[in-house]
């Protein structure tokens, strides 16, 4: 049917399902003569037993979708594996999904194939409307395009960074709609950040007739995130959102989702890729989906949200501990931000101190984030760098809740945090002493002259 099953499948069924694929495959035929220039040899048998011999990828030149004769496997697989991530994209929230396929670039390269697809619908666009997230793949993403990205800089709401939906369409007009390739808004994005308003910006694509292509990079995963995009989708106008399968399906880096509502356009995107792909990321997606299942997946769905709970409630009690608080984030479904204030003010580099100290105790993740720091991006300078805003009032530090995550992470996690935040204190208080015994010597002196 095509769909993923409820229970997951154990191991040596998912290799015999693996192996019957293989050999409809002409390089695994017995007799074969290839005298071709790609024929599906393979000099090490390692490397084909980790392929599990399917060799040939999967697409043809003109279509990375299409049907390989020879390669009937592989096709096979291919087809599957788009078929089966399709049912899991309706599971997880956006019901009225009509197509999509697996791309063996990751969110970044992703993307841009996006771009260069509606490249060919609008001629005469050279602008694409990004409100601000400070992440460099989906920057270049648009300059690898070719495209001039138009920075729209967020609103601060309380603690929230949020869209600036009359900056947009304000830039719509200034700019001329038929000089705009697209909108590219974000749904996954790092605390104090929070989604865009992704209901709202696909109202406004669909008056001015503008495309919609949405960053959901971790989104598969957050059912928030997820209902954004079926909302936007419902009102306005989505025309593609792009996914990474490592963060929302724990495969290895290399393998995005391209997916979307109107199924033409997606293939369009699909033909635009350039000559056959690889296999790896849709068998490595292909192989998780089946030995977890829909239950299985579910499963870490629900333990992911209790585990955001969780984080939310111990990092607020830490915290509070040091004289700092847990921002108030409520938008975000997944990532956590806790000011550095006192940090920030005893001591400039106190902030990325912190950071390093976190990743040389196996702090993995954390994300530190200091004042004032100016990145250049091709030409393009952002102040307040990976702070998605030019002066966000404080320093803080970013923990996520992300799929798969453990409560031992997060306990190992604050345990380490609270004794690095201990220990800046602790020098604190010596630097302090010291200066008042530096000044009383002083004052002392003083008075004997």
């Amino acid at each position: 049917k095509g769909k993923c099953p409820e229970d997951g499948w154990d191991e040596s069924t998912i290799e015999l399902f693996l192996h019957e694929l293989a050999i409809m495959d002409s390089n695994n035929f017995l007799g074969n003569c290839g005298v071709g220039e790609r024929e599906g040899r393979v000099a090490s048998g390692l490397v084909a037993r980790r392929h599990y011999r399917l060799i040939h990828g999967i697409g043809r030149s003109g279509d990375i979708s299409a049907v390989q004769p020879k390669a009937a496997g592989s096709s096979l697989l291919n087809k599957l594996t788009n078929s089966v991530v399709l049912d899991v994209i309706k599971l997880a929230g956006v019901r009225t999904v009509t197509s999509c396929f697996v791309v063996p670039m990751a969110t970044g390269m992703s993307l841009t194939l996006c771009f260069l697809t509606l490249r060919h619908k609008r001629p005469k666009a050279k602008y694409i409307i990004w409100p601000r997230i400070d992440q460099k793949s989906c920057f270049k993403s648009m300059i690898t395009a070719g495209f001039e990205p138009v920075v729209i800089e967020n609103v601060l709401e309380g603690d929230e960074l949020r869209t600036d939906l009359e900056a947009v369409e304000a830039k719509i007009k200034a700019l001329g709609a038929e000089d705009i390739l697209c909108v590219h808004s974000t749904t996954s994005c790092f605390a104090p950040r929070v989604p865009d308003r992704l209901e709202e910006l696909a109202v406004i694509c669909a008056n001015y007739d503008i495309p919609h292509i949405v960053n959901n990079a971790y989104g598969v995963q957050s059912s928030k995130c997820m209902h954004l995009i079926q909302q936007g989708a419902r009102v306005g106008r989505i025309d593609a959102f792009v996914q990474s399968l490592d963060k929302n399906f724990m495969v290895p880096v290399g393998g995005a989702i391209i997916a979307g509502f109107n199924e033409s356009f997606i293939q369009e995107i699909s033909k635009m890729y350039p000559g056959r792909a690889s296999a790896s990321p849709s068998l490595d997606v292909l192989i998780t989906l089946l030995s977890l299942g829909t239950s299985g997946y579910k499963k870490l769905l629900k333990e992911r949200k209790e585990m955001f709970s969780y984080l939310s409630s111990e990092l607020k009690k830490l915290a509070d501990n040091h004289n700092e608080r847990l921002l108030d984030t409520p938008h975000n479904p997944i990532s956590l931000a806790m000011s550095l204030k006192n940090l920030d003010e005893a001591n400039d580099a106190a902030v990325t101190q912190l950071g390093s100290m976190l990743f040389t105790r196996q702090v993995s993740g954390a994300r530190v984030v200091p004042c004032g720091s100016v990145q250049t991006l091709n030409n393009y300078t952002f102040k307040g760098f990976m702070s998605h805003a030019n002066d966000y009032p404080c320093a803080y530090l970013n923990a996520a809740s992300a799929i798969g995550i453990k409560k031992q992470d997060v306990d190992i996690f604050l345990k380490r945090l609270d004794k690095c935040l201990k220990t800046f204190r602790k020098e604190a208080k010596r630097e302090k002493s010291i200066n008042e015994i530096s000044d009383a010597n002083a004052a002392t002196e003083q008075l004997e002259d």
